[in-house]
């Protein structure tokens, strides 16, 4: 049986409490139902009358912006004749004003399951402003691309919460955005109106691929399912030197630079037995980002048993190796990253200074999961209050 996503079944049988409520819509290009039509287009035509205006997270819209810190302005839908706000320009949360003219928030995002992937961000900063305007939230629910069940990485410390990291969820988090909500209401204590919308048909165990559902690319450098799996682990690249393979047509499975040595990279990857994945030699040229234009030598990681790939920590044991055999060449990217100007991008994309003062300090990579392992047990152990599907 494939999977209803929460737009699909909020369509199917509209609550009755959202009738005769003036809507916004918190929305990108993949937010659309299983016929590939856009919830934008079906909620303005179900509910004639009552969608006031689009919010866009960010890379716009129609996920037009690559990278981050690269703005999208407010914009008008012709077609439905009605603004677009977007929320990754002079504003990441709603303005007063701008929630002045709905009675609730709809949100139909596809998240992929990480904790540095923005969307669930722009989620929470948008509960938190409605709690204060007194505006109501409904969640349509989505699948996590990468399952429902594994979870992996450490906790954000306080002193390096940013916006790829606002509250207490590990790297790979093993959640839905619908359930996310469900977690951001309590660790906030916010007073706020949320409804989330299930799916019909998800479980836990369940891949994208499992569920039968079109992949449309959220942002411009998630294009396949593939991507999506090993991002957790691969974001890392972000905070260095070395090319995440932004500028070719596999960002995140490949990586590289013109100093790495693949030779002696495989050989000790062979060391840490890591399951689940093959590292397969891969030159390449990116054509804009890091080293563009210039051949960087590397990797695809091909993801061979999804069950077994803990893509966090495997990045991370690659990441250590790389800089421990090339000292002179390896360099941690310097500020700005997601607006902030003074704290080292890496510290915000992993969430917690030790683990780079680990490998800085040449820890062996399996012993680095130590620092987060109490952590991540006690999330675990709390994260079933806020799960809504077996």
């Amino acid at each position: 049986m494939n999977v209803r996503t929460g737009l699909e079944t909020f369509l199917e049988n509209t609550p009755s409490w959202v009738r005769e409520r003036r809507l916004g819509l918190l929305c990108n290009q993949a937010s659309v139902d299983s016929r590939l039509r856009h919830s934008k287009d079906l909620i303005f035509s179900v509910l004639s009358g009552h969608l006031k205006c689009l919010f866009s997270p960010q890379h716009g819209l129609y996920a037009e912006k690559q990278d981050n810190m690269k703005e999208s302005p407010d914009a008008y839908d012709p077609a439905l004749n009605i603004p677009v706000f977007s929320l990754y320009g002079k504003n990441r949360e709603p303005s007063p004003s701008q929630l002045s003219e709905i009675d609730l928030l709809v949100v139909d995002l596809q998240d992929i399951g990480c904790r540095v992937y923005t969307f669930i961000w722009t989620l929470y900063l948008a509960m938190k402003a409605c709690a204060q305007a007194g505006v109501g939230i409904v969640v349509l629910d989505r699948p996590n691309p990468l399952g429902g069940e594994s979870i992996e990485g450490n906790l954000p410390a306080r002193d390096c919460q940013s916006f790829v990291g606002l509250a207490s969820l590990p790297m790979r988090h093993g959640m839905t955005i619908g359930e996310i909500a469900k977690f951001f209401m309590e660790e906030q204590g916010l007073d706020l109106e949320l409804h989330v919308v299930k799916m019909q048909g998800w479980r836990r165990e369940m891949d994208f691929a499992a569920t039968g559902l079109p992949w449309i690319w959220p942002s411009p450098n998630m294009p396949t399912l593939d991507t999506a799996g090993v991002y957790p682990g691969q974001v890392v690249w972000e905070g260095t030197n070395v090319s995440e393979g932004r500028g070719t047509t596999r960002p995140f499975e490949i990586f590289g630079a013109p100093f790495l040595d693949p030779d002696a990279l495989r050989k000790e990857a062979k060391r840490w037995k890591l399951p689940g994945f093959v590292l397969r030699e891969q030159s390449f040229e990116p054509t804009f980002h890091k080293w563009s234009g210039k051949q960087c030598k590397g990797f695809q990681i091909h993801v061979t048993h999804r069950l077994e790939y803990r893509p966090y920590i495997t990045t991370l044991a690659i990441l250590a190796a790389v800089k421990r055999m090339h000292p002179k060449d390896f360099a941690w990217k310097d500020p700005p990253y997601e607006y902030e100007f003074k704290r080292l991008p890496t510290d915000l994309i992993i969430g917690d200074k030790r683990v780079r003062e680990a490998v800085n300090a040449g820890t062996d990579p399996m012993d680095i999961q130590s620092i987060w392992a109490r952590d991540l047990k006690d999330f675990e152990k709390a994260r079933p209050a806020w799960l809504l599907y077996p």
